[in-house]
């Protein structure tokens, strides 16, 4: 997808995602639990929101985002002493091996065209033990509801390279050397599948 459809839409992002707060409320939750301590890397951080929710639980966080306009959005209002945003491609970090303890990566993978490649950089980065978390959307055209909004996303030339089920994404997942140690299927307009993984190997 084009760096500019993302830059365009970074403004309003944010709005459009207050409607599936129940989710990211989970998530709120969740996360600083599983990142507590430890140095983190989020990957397509848009406007930067769950990382301003979680990076107090954290040693030291950075957000990215490929477009440059996320990342003028994140820098907006009040951020954590410990989180800094950068701008950077999900496919070619500019970090080096074993550089983080967990990667977040959060509703970014479907809209890749070749999200392994993503993986790869984040078994790269991540240290021995790191720990992914992943939640995705899936699910894209099982309800009414789904079916509008990612119309309308598409409308807005957001497209979805890759449209699993919830076991499809965690088969994924596991065929691309990750082992999934928890995971939670949530509603929202879009089926929501939060994942966390360990390397198989580990």
């Amino acid at each position: 997808m084009k760096k500019k459809t993302w830059d365009l839409y970074a403004p309003i992002y944010e709005r459009a995602m207050r409607a599936d707060r129940k989710v990211y409320a989970f998530m709120y939750e969740r996360i600083p639990t599983v990142i507590h301590g430890k140095e983190v890397l989020e990957i397509a951080t848009g406007p930067g929101l769950l990382a301003k929710h979680v990076a107090g639980a954290a040693k030291r966080m950075i957000a990215t985002d490929y477009s440059d306009g996320m990342i003028r959005e994140a820098k907006k209002g009040a951020i954590p002493e410990n989180l800094t945003f950068k701008v950077a491609d999900a496919t070619a970090l500019p970090y080096a091996d074993d550089s983080f303890d967990a990667v977040l990566i959060a509703n970014a993978l479907h809209v890749m065209a070749e999200p392994e490649k993503a993986l790869r950089e984040i078994d790269r980065v991540l240290r021995p033990s790191g720990i992914l978390i992943a939640p995705n959307f899936v699910e894209h055209q099982t309800t009414i509801a789904s079916r509008i909004w990612s119309g309308i996303l598409r409308l807005a030339g957001v497209s979805f390279e890759h449209q699993w089920t919830s076991q499809e994404y965690l088969a994924w997942l596991e065929a691309h050397g990750w082992r999934v140690t928890f995971s939670k299927e949530m509603a929202a307009r879009i089926t929501l599948m939060y994942a966390e993984c360990a390397r198989k190997d580990d």
